[in-house]
C-alpha cells in the first residue's frame, strides 16, 4: 500500500536545514537582546500622582497647547496583568494614538501589591483609590469633569464609578468591558466565555484562603486555558518563523513580557470581584454594593461608548452589553472592531481604528 503522503529525501534535509539555520540565528540574536530592548510601556510621561502602591502618569502632549483637547482623559486600568497593554510598543500604542489626536491622557498603574494589600476589595479600588485619583485629575488639569476610559475589569470599575459619581464623568468610553457576566451564550454564534463559565464554579475563598494575594502565574494560567493549543502551543510554534526576523521577534518578547511580567491581585478585590460580579452578576442585577452604595446603572446619565471585539474569546461580545440598563439610552453608542481582547489595543488594524475613533467620538461630545 503506497502511503498517501509522499517525502523526498532532498526536501525533507532542505527543511531541516532551513530549521536549523533559523534557531541557530535566532539563539544568537535572542542571547545578543537587553531587557531594555524588550521596552514596553516606552511613550515619555511624567508621574502625575502616586499612592499606595500605584501611580498615575500623565502621558507628555505631541500637538501644539491650543489643539489639546480641554477635557483630559483617564484610562482605567484592569487590576489583572499590567497597564502596558495601551502602549506595548511605539508603532502599536494605543497611548500615542490618542496623543496623536490631541487628548490629554493620563493613566493608572496600580503597580504591585503588597502582601499587606491582600485585604483591600473592589470597594477601596472603585471608591476610594479611584474617586481620588479623579479629583486629582480634576483639580490638576482645572477641568470640571474627566473623560473616563476603561480597559477589561477596568471598565467594569469605570462603569461601578461612573454610576456612583455622574457628576465627575463627561464621557464615558469602555473597550471589550465585561458587563453582564451571565450572558456568555448566544444562539447561533459558537460557544464563547469559557473564562466566566470556569469563575462561576471555582472555590475562590480556597483560592485567596491559601494565597493572599493571587499570583499571576495562577490568573495567566486561567486564560490560557480559554484556548489551550492557540494560546501554549501554537505560538511557541510559529515562533520559528520569526526567529530570522529582529522587529518580528521583539513584538512577540514585548507581549510575552508583557502577559508573563504582571502583577499580583489583591485577594480581597479578586474574591469580591469573582463572587458579586462573576458568579452572582449583581452589577446588572442591581444588587451591587460598594462602600455601603448601591451601584444603579440608571445613574449612568452621561453619553456612552462601548466597544467590543467581534472575536474575543475571553470578554464575548454578548457580556459587553450595556445599552438596555443605562439611564441615558438616546446617548449610548457601540463600536465593533473584528479583532481579539488584546488586538483590540496591539493589532495593527485597531491602530486605524480605536483611537481615531473613539478620539472623534470625544470631540463631538
Amino acid at each position: 500500500m503506497k502511503f498517501p503522503i509522499q517525502f523526498r529525501p532532498e526536501d525533507v534535509a532542505h527543511e531541516f536545514a532551513e530549521m536549523e539555520t533559523k534557531l541557530s540565528a535566532g539563539l544568537t540574536r535572542l542571547t545578543g537582546m537587553t531587557d531594555e530592548e524588550v521596552d514596553i510601556g516606552s511613550t515619555p510621561k511624567d508621574v502625575f500622582y502616586a499612592r499606595e502602591t500605584f501611580q498615575v502618569y500623565r502621558y507628555k502632549p505631541v500637538v501644539d497647547k491650543d489643539k489639546l483637547h480641554p477635557v483630559p482623559m483617564l484610562i482605567s486600568t484592569p487590576l489583572i496583568n499590567g497597564y502596558e497593554v495601551a502602549d506595548l510598543q511605539p508603532d502599536r500604542s494605543l497611548v500615542r494614538n490618542f496623543l496623536n489626536e490631541g487628548i490629554d491622557v493620563y493613566m493608572i498603574n496600580w503597580g504591585y501589591p503588597k502582601r499587606t494589600d491582600r485585604f483591600n476589595d473592589i470597594d477601596d479600588y472603585v471608591t476610594d483609590f479611584l474617586d481620588d485619583i479623579v479629583d486629582h485629575v480634576i483639580d490638576g488639569s482645572g477641568a470640571d469633569k474627566i473623560n473616563l476610559f476603561g480597559i477589561c475589569m477596568g471598565g467594569t470599575m469605570a462603569t461601578c464609578y461612573s454610576a456612583l459619581h455622574p457628576e465627575k464623568v463627561r464621557n464615558l468610553v469602555l473597550t471589550v468591558t465585561p458587563i453582564d457576566f451571565h450572558q456568555t451564550k448566544v444562539e447561533g454564534q459558537p460557544h464563547v466565555g469559557l473564562l466566566f463559565e470556569m469563575g462561576r464554579s471555582v472555590n475562590v475563598d480556597a483560592m485567596v484562603d491559601a494565597f493572599g494575594n493571587v499570583p499571576a502565574d495562577v490568573l495567566n494560567v486561567s486564560f490560557l486555558m480559554a484556548s489551550p493549543f492557540t494560546l501554549m502551543f501554537g505560538k511557541y510554534a510559529d515562533t520559528i518563523d520569526l526567529l530570522d526576523n529582529k522587529e518580528a521577534l521583539l513584538n512577540f518578547l514585548r507581549m510575552e513580557k508583557w502577559l508573563f511580567g504582571g502583577p499580583e491581585v489583591a485577594g480581597e478585590a479578586y474574591r469580591q470581584f469573582v463572587k458579586e460580579f462573576i458568579q452572582s452578576n449583581n452589577l446588572v442585577s442591581g444588587k451591587l454594593k460598594l462602600a455601603g452604595r448601591k451601584v444603579d446603572l440608571k445613574n449612568l446619565s452621561m453619553p456612552i461608548l462601548n466597544v467590543f471585539a467581534e472575536r474575543d474569546h475571553l470578554v464575548p461580545p454578548s457580556t459587553t452589553a450595556l445599552g438596555k440598563y443605562v439611564g441615558n439610552k438616546d446617548d449610548y453608542q457601540e463600536l465593533p472592531i473584528k479583532t481579539g481582547h488584546i488586538g483590540i489595543y496591539t493589532g495593527g488594524a485597531s491602530q486605524k481604528i480605536l483611537a481615531p475613533g473613539v478620539a472623534k467620538w470625544l470631540k463631538e461630545h
